[in-house]
């Protein structure tokens, strides 16, 4: 649900709202309810495309890349003024409401709210688009990209035509000259086809929500009119934590499993894990504690989350006063 400019995920924690300037770069991801397929035949397929179409006449987006797959779906959405939540709300609304009606059924066609990655279209676009169109080689559907009807590799290639898809800017990458832009892109795509899973095109590395480097960060916050985050150390979250459970910093060191102890020392552990600038390996220095088990504490202390009411209000305290 949402509440004003945030919404509130499963576990009851405030996310951040998303980062909208013009110009900007999404590696969007949208997956049917419990894994469940999204696509049935090809008329679904057909049906998604006119409101792809339909969606970028009305908001002046650009869609520079696509891949449906059976469940889920990549696409890469570069915005205009429109934000990516109106774009996307439309599309999947219209898209469910087909479907529904199509199969006479009612409930959620997809899982949540879908993922949208921020990226610095510099530095990863084209990364992101070769690894899009070889989405269905990894998944073990085809051999070749080229095989795979439901991307976009197909149109980038010179095979097929679709108007409403933007192939300018990741060809002019490669040269001036379309004809050679296309034979560079095409060896460049079968150069990645056995790439394997890159969780940074799904978790990114800033905050679970952008891909770059900091000053690329910095500059969409800004872009964005949002404050920069303050980055902080390991020492002031680790401080927060035991100021919250009113121990000294270190009691956090102390071997044993009391719970005095182990908890917040696994409330430490699982914030580092979240932070996109800390690192478990540097908290098991701090501590001179077993990294594995500092990993393991910190996921059996984030299913306890889903449950213990007073654990995550003590939690989302901790996050307050470090943030």
């Amino acid at each position: 649900m949402t509440n004003g400019r945030f919404a509130v995920n499963g576990q009851g924690m405030a996310r951040k709202p998303r980062i909208h300037y013009p110009g900007a770069c999404y590696h969007v991801i949208l997956r049917g309810n419990a894994g469940h397929d999204i696509f049935f035949n090809k008329k679904d397929r057909e049906q998604f495309f006119i409101l792809l179409q339909e969606g970028i006449e009305r908001y002046k987006h650009r869609i520079h890349a696509y891949c449906l797959m059976t469940n889920h779906l990549h696409l890469v959405i570069q915005v205009g003024e429109i934000p990516l939540y109106r774009i996307m709300q439309n599309i999947a609304f219209r898209y469910a409401t087909y479907i529904n009606r199509r199969k006479r059924q009612v409930g959620h066609l997809f899982q949540g709210r879908y993922k949208a990655l921020l990226i610095d279209a510099d530095s990863y676009l084209l990364e992101l688009v070769r690894y899009i169109h070889n989405n269905p080689v990894r998944a073990g559907i085809v051999k070749t990209p080229e095989e795979y009807s439901w991307s976009s590799h197909n149109v980038y290639s010179g095979r097929t035509s679709v108007s409403w898809l933007t192939t300018n800017w990741v060809l002019s990458q490669f040269a001036d000259s379309r004809t050679q832009a296309v034979g560079l892109y095409r060896e460049y795509i079968l150069s990645g086809i056995n790439e394997v899973h890159r969780k940074e095109f799904y978790q990114g590395n800033i905050e679970g929500r952008m891909l770059g480097d900091d000053r690329f960060a910095e500059e969409a916050y800004v872009m964005a009119s949002q404050k920069i985050p303050v980055r902080t150390t390991l020492e002031q979250l680790t401080q927060a934590v035991c100021g919250q459970y009113e121990i000294d910093p270190e009691m956090l060191s102390s071997g044993g499993r009391v719970r005095r102890i182990s908890e917040p020392r696994s409330v430490a552990a699982l914030l580092v894990r979240e932070s996109s600038h800390l690192s478990l390996m540097d908290l098991s220095r701090s501590l001179n504690r077993d990294l594995s088990g500092l990993s393991q504490a910190a996921s059996r202390l984030d299913k306890r989350l889903s449950s213990d009411l007073d654990l995550l209000k003590k939690v989302n305290k901790i996050k307050k006063m470090i943030s």
